[in-house]
């Protein structure tokens, strides 16, 4: 999975934060293409041919492990360069293979997660803002929001709402993402957990 791009451009030299303007490629959001989803705060995983693997970003000229993957070319301006890793026995994986077999629970399928990318959230992942108490896969694009377009509108929306952010997603494969850190606004402290 590429590296997705923003809505709206950045004031790097500022505050860091977003300002009204649409960075370059992501036009089709405001022209109304696409679905908008839950952006989970976890961290990505693909299931390929029935198999486990983590994002793995190699920065700034760091040689990857061995078994890397390349998503893309490494960015040259940000040094970025994701890729896959397989999930291991070790205890670096522990919960990656926690979530796996939790989300196989219950599949009517013969207990196998269809390929694509997840999110893997739960009590060890991230500090856990999203509240779980198990590890579990989420498929990305699962959770379809009736969300604005325009810059105070998703700002509102975010700001309303105890969620990571927004990611629409093209008929075509393009991705485009908002945070709602992105506008300064922060979760909410106090969430409930849910299984």
């Amino acid at each position: 999975m590429e590296k997705i791009i923003s809505l709206f451009k950045r004031n790097y030299e500022i505050d860091k934060l977003v300002r009204d303007e649409i960075v370059p490629g992501a036009e089709w959001v405001i022209a109304g293409e696409g679905i908008a989803t839950r952006k989970y705060d976890g961290t990505c995983c693909l299931v390929r041919d029935g198999k486990l693997y983590k994002r793995y970003d190699a920065k700034k000229g760091k040689t990857p492990p061995e078994g890397f993957e390349p998503a893309q070319d490494p960015d040259p301006v940000t040094g970025h360069w994701p890729g896959w890793l397989p999930v291991g026995y070790g205890p670096e994986d522990r919960w990656f293979r926690e979530g796996w077999e939790n989300s196989r629970i219950g599949l009517s399928n013969g207990l196998t997660i269809p390929d694509g990318t997840y999110e893997l959230i739960g009590p060890k992942v991230q500090g856990n803002p999203e509240g779980h108490v198990n590890h579990k896969l989420t498929p990305h694009g699962a959770d379809v929001l009736d969300a604005p377009r325009d810059f105070e509108g998703i700002k509102a929306f975010l700001a309303d709402r105890d969620i990571e952010g927004i990611v629409w997603h093209h008929p075509d494969g393009r991705m485009v993402k908002i945070k709602k850190k992105d506008f300064g606004l922060k979760r909410a402290l106090n969430r409930s957990l849910f299984l």
